[in-house]
This record gives C-alpha cells, sequence and structure tokens, in this order.
C-alpha cells in the first residue's frame, strides 16, 4: 500500500505524513462510515440505489456486484440444505405423530417461508443495503433494536451455528476412521475448526472462489436428496408400502394446538436459510431481478426435494423407526445401497462444507454492515485493496466461531434463542408494511399482496406464543441475554464524547489492524 509504505528516515516530517496518511485512511470521508449513521433511514438515497454504498461502481475499493442468479439460488439452496434433513428430520414426525400430517406440514412449512420470502423480496428491492434483517429493522425502528439484533448474532446464534454444522462435517469425514467406536471428541474439533479456516481462506480470497464453492456443493446436496428419492420412488414402485396409502397415513396423527406449533417449529428450522440472500444483497449483479427470481426458483426447489425426501424415507423407515435413529439417511442408505452405503455419510459431510461457507460468507456482509453503520468498530468495514473481500469482518467471523470449540453445550445456548428469529423477521415485515404506508413514494419493483405480509406476521405470532408457551424458561433466559446488549450499546455507540485517551486508543489500535491486514475504507 502506497500510503503505507516503510521509509529511511525517522524524522518528524515523515512521522507527520504518516499520520496524516492514516488518518485519511480512517476517515469516515474515505467511504466507509455514513454521516449520521443512527438516523432511521439516513441518507436517503443510499437505500434505494442499488449502484450506491458498496454497490457495483466500476472504480474505487468496493465490493463489487459478482453474485449471479446462479450463484444467489446455490446461496438460498445450500444454505438452507445442511445436515438437519440428512441426520434428524424426526422433529416433525414426533410432534405429528403420522406419516400423512408429517408430509402436510413440511409442505406448510415451505409454503410458508415461500411467503416469507416473497416478502423480503419486496424488502431487498426497496431497501437494497446487504444486512437482511438488521438493515430493515435499523431503517424503520431505529439504532438500539437493530444493535440488538446485530449483538444476538456476532455474539450466539452466527458462530454457533457455524460450529454445529463443522463439527458434524468433521465427525461425518472420521467416522470411515472409526467404524466401531464414537469419533474421539478433540479429534472432530480439530477438523471442524481446520474445515472453519479453510473456508475463511477461500472466501478471503475471492469471493468468485467462495461463490464457485457454494454453487458446487449445493448441487451435491441436490444430488443426494435426489439419489435417496429415486430408492423411495422404486420402493413405492416395489409395493410393500400400504402405511403410504392416504386411509392409514393419518393413524396416531397428534392434532393438538401444542403439538401442531412444535411440528411447525422444527419444519421451519430445517428451512431456516430462506432470508440469507438478502445480506449480500449490494454484491448481486441486477438485485431488483435476481433477487427475487432466486428466491422464486430456491424455494418451491427446497419445499418439493423436502417432502419427496421425506417420502422416501417413509418408504423404508416408520415413524417409530426415524424417532429411534441417530442419522435417518444413513440408516436409509445401509438398507437400500449395501456395500455403496458409505455415499450417504460422505454426501452428508459435503452437504455441511457447504452450508458453513454460505454461512461465513452472509455473516460476515452482516458484521461489516453493522461496522458500516457505526455498530461495530470501524475496522470490520474495511476491505482489502486487491482482493476486494471484507478481510476484517471475515476473520472476526471465523474467530468467534472457533471460541465455540471451547463450549461444552452449544445446544442449549441456541434454544435460548427459538424465539429470536421469528421475531425480528416479523418486526422486519411489519416494518415493510409501515414504509408502504409512511412512505407510498419509495421505489418498489416489487409489492406483493397485502394479505401475504398480514397472513405471515401473524404465524410468526403464533410461533412466538407457542415457544414462551412451551420454553417459558429458555425465553426468559434468552431475553437476559439479549438485556446483555443495552449496556454495550449505551457504550460504543450512544456515547459519542469519550475521552480523548480512549479515542486515541481505539484509533491507533484500528490503525495498527488496518496496517497488517492492509485493508482500507470502502469507497462510495
Amino acid at each position: 500500500m502506497s500510503g503505507l509504505k516503510k521509509r529511511n528516515s525517522n524524522s518528524s516530517a515523515d512521522r507527520e505524513e504518516d499520520k496524516q496518511v492514516t488518518e485519511r485512511m480512517l476517515s469516515p470521508g474515505s467511504g466507509g462510515d455514513k454521516a449520521d449513521s443512527n438516523q432511521v433511514g439516513a441518507p436517503g438515497g443510499d437505500a434505494k440505489s442499488p449502484n450506491n454504498a458498496g454497490g457495483g461502481g466500476d472504480e474505487g475499493v468496493a465490493l463489487k456486484r459478482t453474485i449471479t442468479l446462479m450463484n444467489g439460488v446455490a446461496i438460498i439452496v445450500g444454505t438452507i440444505i445442511g445436515s438437519g434433513i440428512f441426520i434428524t428430520p424426526t422433529g416433525v414426525v414426533r410432534e405429528a405423530g403420522s406419516v400423512g400430517l408429517s408430509l402436510i406440514v413440511w409442505a406448510v412449512c415451505g409454503v410458508f417461508s415461500t411467503v416469507g420470502a416473497l416478502c423480503y423480496a419486496e424488502l431487498g428491492t426497496t431497501i437494497t443495503k446487504s444486512g437482511g434483517d438488521y438493515a430493515y429493522i435499523l431503517e424503520v425502528y431505529g439504532s438500539l433494536l437493530a444493535f440488538l439484533k446485530l449483538w444476538i448474532e456476532l455474539l450466539i446464534i452466527r458462530p454457533s451455528s457455524q460450529y454445529i454444522v463443522a463439527y458434524v462435517f468433521a465427525t461425518y469425514l472420521l467416522k470411515p476412521i472409526f467404524p466401531v467406536c464414537p469419533v474421539p471428541e478433540n479429534g472432530a474439533k480439530l477438523v471442524a475448526c481446520l474445515c472453519i479456516l479453510l473456508l475463511t481462506f477461500v472466501n478471503c480470497y475471492s469471493v468468485k472462489a467462495a461463490t464457485r464453492v457454494q454453487d458446487f456443493f449445493a448441487a451435491a446436496k441436490l444430488l443426494a436428496l435426489g439419489l435417496i428419492i429415486i430408492i423411495g420412488f422404486v420402493k413405492i414402485g416395489q409395493g410393500g408400502t400400504d402405511s403410504l396409502l392416504p386411509e392409514n397415513s393419518f393413524e396416531g396423527s397428534k392434532y393438538e394446538f401444542g403439538n401442531i406449533g412444535l411440528a411447525l417449529y422444527s419444519g421451519l428450522f430445517a428451512y431456516g436459510g430462506w432470508n440469507y440472500l438478502n445480506f449480500v444483497t449490494e454484491e448481486m449483479i441486477e438485485p431488483y431481478k435476481n433477487l427475487p427470481r432466486a428466491i422464486i426458483i430456491s424455494l418451491p426447489i427446497v419445499t418439493v426435494v423436502y417432502v419427496l425426501t421425506n417420502l422416501a424415507y417413509f418408504t423404508t423407515l416408520s415413524p417409530e423407526q426415524m424417532l429411534g435413529s441417530e442419522a435417518v439417511a444413513v440408516d436409509f442408505g445401509n438398507y437400500h445401497l449395501g456395500p455403496m452405503a458409505w455415499i450417504i455419510p460422505v454426501f452428508v459431510g459435503l452437504s455441511c462444507f457447504g452450508s458453513v461457507n454460505g454461512s461465513l460468507f452472509t455473516s460476515s456482509r452482516l458484521f461489516f454492515v453493522g461496522s458500516r453503520e457505526g455498530h461495530l468498530p470501524s475496522l470490520l468495514s474495511m476491505i482489502h485493496p486487491t482482493l476486494l473481500t471484507p478481510l476484517p469482518s471475515l476473520l472476526f467471523t471465523c474467530l468467534m466461531t472457533l471460541l465455540y470449540a471451547f463450549s461444552k453445550d452449544i445446544f442449549s445456548v441456541i434454544n435460548f434463542f427459538s424465539f429470536f428469529n421469528w421475531l425480528c423477521i416479523a418486526l422486519a415485515i411489519v416494518g415493510m408494511m409501515w414504509l408502504r404506508y409512511k412512505k407510498p413514494d419509495l421505489d418498489r419493483p416489487i409489492k406483493v399482496n397485502i394479505l401475504l405480509p398480514v397472513s405471515f406476521v401473524l404465524a410468526c405470532l403464533f410461533l412466538i406464543i407457542v415457544s414462551f408457551w412451551k420454553t417459558p424458561k429458555e425465553c426468559a433466559i434468552g431475553f437476559g441475554i439479549i438485556a446483555t446488549g443495552v449496556p454495550v450499546y449505551l457504550f460504543g455507540v450512544w456515547w459519542k464524547d469519550k475521552p480523548k485517551w480512549l479515542q486515541s486508543g481505539i484509533f491507533s489500535t484500528t490503525a495498527f489492524c488496518q496496517k497488517m491486514m492492509e485493508v482500507v475504507p470502502q469507497e462510495s
């Protein structure tokens, strides 16, 4: 970097020049920060123009528009389809109680996710900022609520979920080495950490490399599930599947309010990730066209694949056998594939690997936008001038994820926030309806029927009520953890007049890290 090159002289003039160069590079005027990040909707032009705020200008240091329609489909499909559909698609059948009702729940969850994704298509083409829920909550509700969303995402939700999927990948990768005994925990943790480090390197190196990885592994997932579906249809053609007939498939169904709610919760958890493309809107080519197209293509594919995959499982395994299985797809493969049964664990591992990649890609953009809005250290919104990747936010995401390798019980932490995701999504879509009322003149390339957001918000409220009803203690703990973000917000964001010694320390640390990583602020 020419502005930071080494000098042979240690004169005061050279030191003063170095200081001035560093100040210019850290200056908000270079395009890294907004003039007033705490104003809702400010600046107005950035939210509407797809070429502003890290958009797709051909000049300057910024995240370029390189994500195509195919890449967008791969991000949605690859993020939604993780390890769950292969390993434990049992939550739905446990609560539904029968084959028929389980399949209906899977289909309803797919339709529900599609409705939500269509609402997000309107949001994403009205407010063309990356950051997804966080950006929409910031635009409508202001700084504090948006920060609390960001706080929980960076502290718990994103890193813990990424580590869990990487750990599942490691377990399946090592299982052939330990065929008759459990995989050693420390060995699986080591491989999981190597997986995270490798994918972080790929994402740091090139956006195109990261999207190609995502494309490949999304295709591998669909291939694996396609194999399971074909075997299921062959089994149906051979007969002996009377339990799937309409008159038999609803035996044992549980129609109670609580059971239906928990069945929907389990199914919707498997569809999680349908809104992840909205986290990278600014890097999409023609987002007005490709964002809604990617959603319209992806969600029906995932819904059909999920329903048919579960139908295939039921051709071989009864609901009781599924509930007793540690890995449903593996047991299915062992029954039908004989010596080739190893294919299924390999595909489970590939599926997990692709999911970690997609989550790392989108998480880093969330923290990048949070930094740009003044909610995280300014270093995280800087970009490598040659690679044109958000290097600091990627490394931060990697570090936060690796810290969970030291955790003993990750799943209990995630359970505290079962309601939080749906609360934030409901707030975002209520905000969409509020924007229609308060700002009717905003450019809306897509405008869904008002019945879709209304029905979706009502369904979200139902899920939130079920969560508080069934797990009140966990929800209360979750709210307590969310509240820890308030003092952090007051100290880091609200308190503007910090002492000079503190500002100097922050400035020096940022400048040092910037020089070490050779990154610069984004240029508008």
